[in-house]
């Protein structure tokens, strides 16, 4: 297995390369070459899937290393690390990114930088695939920062629009402020136990080389990376804005892969993390899932009302976390990366037929994303409609898909920790809650864009289903929605016992004192609650579709009416909360300020008077110093009166050589007188 774990790791990395040098003069622009590479790493990870399932071992791990270099006082290990975890990921990872490139053939036909688009998938799908297989936290760490170098490429594809630029930019340094925390935290732990490795940190928590503040500092830390790269709040700001870049880069980096690394890194470290740091967790993950929740309710850009769904799923994922059901975190994931990346390519598939149908009306004043101007298209898209409505079923947790297994789950966690500890009992009402609006926006989005009038009739006439290479990945991603590919061997739909909840098993904190539930104890309850939760999701998702349908479809409920009355409700949501003004008013204007005085005092002071001043100081007595005294003196007088002397000597000296004995004779004799008398004086 390490020999396809480092074949899958390599091949994306060769696939860059050769398209970043020759891409270009490749047939159809090297897109072979990155879409071949990604489906062999999908066969390889399959084939890795197979063994895991053969042999059904939960206990199941091959953990190696290698010393990256040893300076005496500096011993680093790298390494890689296979579990049924690293196995689950790579397949998602692999599967997403083989239906994406596939579906960009399409999809980005004719763009003038078609080759490079595919290098940079290609780099991004080895930078994922680097953080899932690494054992360690600085090989996380390394990856983690070329997944945001990716990421920033891609987002910012279309750099001559300032928006998608800007997005870029945006989410780059967003996501430092929380990668800069996670910095520290892997120093704090590097520093205590001298080294990177898990194991070895595992140990070193083992054996209490942390005091209880200390360790909680340091694993906040550590998550800080993770609210940055899961967009959690308040670090959720990014991703919204980087719908800007292709639809599928959407899917591939903000559904299924970059998003949920934060989360895999979190269940990673569940472990080490103190019942403090745990409780923290939970309130973010709650909070970020209700807050995304209510601003998607009012998105009319399909592609926003989906990116604010991804940050509530996400806060799904890491309030299971806190709550200690971090296994069915991981689980929704899983699931989630399926559907949301189907529901992403549906989007792409619908946009791509709206801005076909509008271009051939030389219509570039409307927006092909808003779903105002669509509405009624099922008609004209069945494929596309088919498979974003099952997306939208399984997302909304309506039984039979995977979605229903996996959220039901974490809603089981929630109930279960809030009945365990009351004082915390929002944990339960922002899960409940998102989930009620989760199936409201999404079927608020199927009803706009796909039932009633076409909002225009011409753009209506023009629109027509996408080719199958697109619409292909969307059939594969829809039917990983239904619960049987998650269930087996069981095939009880309403039970999230199967394959995944046995090979992938919770483990008991290692801290040191740790009076939380055991993984057993969590288990049990979980168990307990398991079925007031489902009874309760079930009501609140049908009656979320429930009040979309009255509102969108039957036209019972008039949203304008209901708009106006709670106007300053609906202007937060519509307006994000005016998180973004906030954040530019409080913060990003005042360091811009705050530059500007610097670069003020730099430039315009320091650099001017001081540097400048000294340089001309400088200036003024080497012209001083080179004029009269170097040139004038010791140039003319001293040093070429020293040579005129000498020629002076010389030209006199040479008569006394007479090439005759007796003349120097005499001379000797002289001498000899000469030193004599001298003698004698002294």
């Amino acid at each position: 297995m390490i020999n396809y774990a480092i074949t899958i790791l390599v091949l994306p990395l060769l696939s860059f390369i050769v398209q970043i040098f020759i891409g270009k003069r490749l047939p159809r622009n090297g897109d072979w070459v990155s879409v071949g590479a990604v489906a062999i790493t999908l066969c390889l990870s399959l084939s890795m899937f197979g063994v895991m399932l053969v042999k059904y071992d939960p206990n199941f791990e091959i953990d190696t290393s290698w010393v990256w270099f040893d300076t005496g006082s500096l011993y680093v290990k790298l390494g890689i690390l296979i579990d049924n975890i690293t196995i689950v990921m790579l397949l998602v990872v692999s599967l997403v990114s083989t239906l994406v490139q596939l579906y960009s053939t399409s999809y980005m036909e004719g763009d003038p930088r078609y080759s490079r688009y595919f290098a940079f998938l290609s780099l991004f799908t080895f930078s994922m695939n680097g953080i899932i297989l690494a054992n360690n936290l600085l090989g996380i760490y390394m990856f983690w920062e070329l997944v945001g170098l990716s990421s920033y490429l891609l987002i910012g594809f279309w750099f001559e629009k300032k928006s998608a630029s800007d997005a870029a930019k945006k989410a780059f340094l967003v996501n430092r402020v929380g990668d800069i925390g996670m910095f520290i935290g892997i120093m704090l732990f590097f520093t205590s136990t001298g080294s990177f490795l898990f194991k070895d940190i595992f140990t070193g928590v083992e054996n209490n080389l942390f005091s209880t503040g200390l360790l909680t500092i340091a694993g906040l830390c550590l998550f800080a990376g993770a609210i940055g790269k899961s967009a959690q709040f308040p670090l959720h700001v990014w991703l919204p804005d980087a719908m800007e870049g292709p639809t599928p880069v959407s899917a591939l980096i903000h559904a299924a892969t970059m998003v949920a690394a934060g989360v895999y890194f979190s269940f990673r470290l569940y472990p080490i993390f103190t019942p403090t740091a745990l409780t923290i967790i939970a309130y973010i993950g709650g909070f970020t899932a209700l807050f995304a929740a209510l601003i998607a309710v009012s998105q009319n850009d399909i592609k926003k009302v989906l990116a604010y769904s991804t940050v509530s799923q996400l806060g799904y994922m890491v309030l299971a976390i806190g709550v200690g059901a971090y296994t069915y975190g991981l689980f929704h994931l899983v699931t989630h990366a399926a559907f949301k990346a189907g529901l992403f390519l549906c989007s792409g598939s619908v946009i791509h037929a709206m801005h076909h149908a509008l271009h051939k009306l030389d219509d570039h004043k409307s927006d092909p994303q808003d779903m105002r101007n669509m509405g009624g298209i099922k008609d004209k898209m069945r494929v596309t409609y088919l498979t974003m409505l099952i997306c939208t079923i399984a997302l909304s947790g309506v039984p039979l898909t995977s979605g229903f297994l996996s959220k039901d789950a974490i809603l089981a966690g929630t109930l279960s920790f809030t009945m365990h500890h009351p004082q915390h009992f929002l944990l339960a009402i922002c899960g409940f809650g998102a989930a009620f609006l989760t199936a409201f926006y999404m079927f608020r989005l199927i009803f706009l864009t796909f039932f009633g009038k076409p909002a225009n009739k011409e753009v209506y006439n023009n629109l027509h289903e996408s080719p199958a290479t697109m619409t292909a990945p969307l059939i594969t991603l829809t039917s990983l929605s239904f619960f049987i590919f998650f269930t087996l061997p069981n095939i009880n739909p309403f039970s999230d016992y199967g394959w995944f909840t046995s090979l992938i098993k919770a483990k008991n904190s290692i801290v040191p004192g740790n009076l939380n539930l055991t993984s057993i104890e969590i288990a049990e309850g979980m168990h307990h609650y398991h079925s007031l939760a489902m009874v309760l999701s079930i009501i609140i998702a049908f009656t979320g579709i429930g009040l979309a349908l009255l509102m969108y479809f039957k036209k019972k409920i008039s949203p304008e009416k209901i708009t106006a009355k709670m106007s300053i409700p609906y202007k937060l949501s519509v307006n994000k909360f005016f998180i973004d003004e906030i954040y530019q008013r409080y913060l990003i204007n005042p360091s811009i300020k705050l530059s500007k005085t610097i670069a003020f005092i730099d430039w315009d002071l320091y650099d001017k008077y001081v540097i400048n001043g000294l340089a001309k100081i400088a200036e003024k007595f080497s012209r001083v110093v080179g004029m009269r005294w170097d040139y004038n003196f010791l140039d003319q007088k001293l040093v070429d009166g020293v040579g005129k002397s000498t020629i002076i000597f010389g030209s006199r000296l040479k008569y006394i050589q007479t090439g005759k004995v007796q003349n120097y004779i005499v001379w000797v004799l002289v001498g000899i007188i000469f030193i004599y008398v001298f003698q004698a004086i002294t």
